[in-house]
């Protein structure tokens, strides 16, 4: 039975150091020591997450904790219950359950446990063991290599439950792991380039050059006349997107997942702007209305699974044939196959010309690695941007005083798990942004002084930019030349922003 206390110390440990060896040796001493029942508690936890992700515990149920235990008594096992049960409550008289629960439960903590749940619950466990450090950690508590533990994931897309499989079984417990059709996998990402010659270098030739669409990311799986729709977040919105429904139950398969994207367009074929295609998604009116008046069109790329057979390890170009021969051209996202760059610069130029944002250059030999943002793909967009996290924001002047206008931006240091402080930009933010982002940053505060507030690093930006130079004002060693607010991108995890390598790599 593994104490509450471990978790607490492990999660100090792992806080106070930047050095990403060290936070993966001390997760895997401690994985090392779980039951295989307590393993996905404990993952959740040295991840900053609850299991249960949410159990309607805010700020105001938190206010007089009782007076902390003088000895650690609390199991992972117990902690995980309670939070369960307090999940669960709802009615009229759920608040005053909701208290009582709390209230037992802090009874029984240490000053150092209630602080961690504390934390915990409202989300401010920062420590740095980003899903890819965990992933580390778990493959060297478990001696097996990194690619089988990364491989279980993607397609169970769970670390929790990998963990528990792996500590019960071994690394026949990770073998066994198998996509399941109904059960969304974390999509592949792209990283950047700002030519497509560039990118071409990157990935080898021939490449494939491909329409990169700005709609909304879809995950489409069929299982018999069962078909199900995600988001990139992995949420289910197959009741909102009929037309996705119709072309799934069309195809002449049993059991098949496609990645893509889908997009509203107008009536010469140009896209909408995202915004627009994204409403789609999380409108509650009539769904028949607004396809009357806002019809989606799939774009798919990709085939993950299809009639009992995975796809996800099989190069890009197999994967691509496979498509083609399941679903029609009128579905695909267009793409050419070429060596010669001046070709796929033709070809980019035709895509920005019909109003997409540019291309996406892939590998012909590549796997899909889901929830990674691969070396196989490399997106190349005239105008140049990046998805960084705000760490936070200042107060405006003038016409702006009352608004948090200027901006922090952070990329990802992959080795840490932290946000590397890019510079600063008040640009692009319309009078509706600027409304929107105070409400939102206000409520991810962590603490502020008289100009500056503050915030946890949750909330994801598009930033366009004109270039990037050298600046030995911020840690990264650069910084963005005219960088601006394209929009926020709510749909994108902090784990999924820009790396501060990427940043670099743009550096003259």
């Amino acid at each position: 039975m593994t104490l509450l206390l471990e978790i607490v110390e492990t999660s100090r440990a792992i806080g106070a150091t930047a050095a990403r060896g060290e936070k993966i040796g001390r997760l895997a001493e401690v994985l090392r020591k779980l039951e295989p029942a307590e393993a996905a508690i404990g993952v959740a936890y040295l991840s900053s997450q609850l299991r249960q992700r949410q159990i309607g515990v805010g700020y105001a149920a938190l206010r007089d904790l009782p007076e902390a235990a003088a000895q650690a008594t609390l199991s992972l096992i117990e902690v995980d219950a309670d939070f369960e049960a307090i999940g669960q409550l709802a009615g009229r008289d759920s608040q005053a359950e909701r208290r009582r629960h709390l209230v037992e439960l802090f009874a029984r903590a240490t000053a150092d446990e209630q602080h961690f749940l504390v934390r915990l619950m409202l989300g401010e466990v920062r420590q740095g063991a980003l899903e890819g450090v965990m992933q580390d950690a778990l493959a060297r508590a478990l001696g097996v290599p990194l690619a089988d533990v990364r491989r279980a994931v993607m397609v169970r897309g769970d670390l929790g439950a990998v963990a528990e499989a792996g500590l019960r079984d071994g690394p026949a417990g990770l073998s066994a792991f198998r996509l399941q059709v109904g059960q969304p996998l974390q999509p592949m990402l792209a990283q950047s380039a700002q030519t497509v010659a560039e990118a071409m270098a990157r990935t080898a030739c021939p490449a494939a050059i491909e329409w990169k669409l700005d709609g909304a990311r879809v995950q489409i799986h069929v299982l018999g006349p069962d078909v199900r729709v995600f988001t990139r977040s992995l949420d289910d919105i197959t009741s909102r997107v009929p037309e996705l429904v119709e072309m799934a139950r069309a195809l002449p398969v049993q059991s098949v997942v496609l990645d893509g994207e889908a997009l509203s367009l107008r009536a010469d074929g140009r896209p909408q702007p995202f915004q627009v295609s994204a409403s789609r998604f999380g409108s509650r009116l009539d769904v028949d209305r607004l396809r009357a008046t806002l019809p989606l069109t799939p774009f798919v790329f990709d085939v993950l699974h299809l009639d009992g057979q995975d796809l996800v390890d099989r190069p890009a170009a197999e994967r691509h044939a496979i498509l083609a021969a399941t679903v029609a051209e009128k579905w695909r996202a267009p793409r050419i196959v070429t060596s010669h760059t001046a070709e796929a610069d033709a070809f980019l130029q035709d895509t920005l010309a019909r109003g997409h944002e540019g291309v996406l250059v892939k590998a012909l030999d590549s796997a899909y690695e889901a929830g990674r943002r691969g070396a196989g793909w490399i997106k190349v967009k005239p105008t140049l941007s990046l998805d960084l996290v705000i760490l936070a924001a200042e107060w405006g002047h003038g016409r702006r005083t009352g608004w948090l206008s200027n901006l922090h931006l952070g990329a990802l240091d992959p080795q840490s798990g932290a946000f590397v402080m890019l510079g600063k930009t008040f640009k692009g933010l319309t009078d509706e942004m600027l409304r929107w982002q105070t409400q939102r940053l206000l409520e991810l505060e962590d603490h502020r002084d008289n100009w500056t507030v503050y915030v946890r690093p949750e909330l994801v930006a598009e930033i366009a930019f004109d270039g990037v130079q050298s600046s030995p004002r911020y840690p990264g060693g650069v910084t963005l030349r005219f960088a601006r607010v394209v929009r926020y991108r709510e749909d994108k995890r902090p784990a999924e922003a820009d790396t501060i390598q990427t940043v670099q790599a743009f550096a003259p």
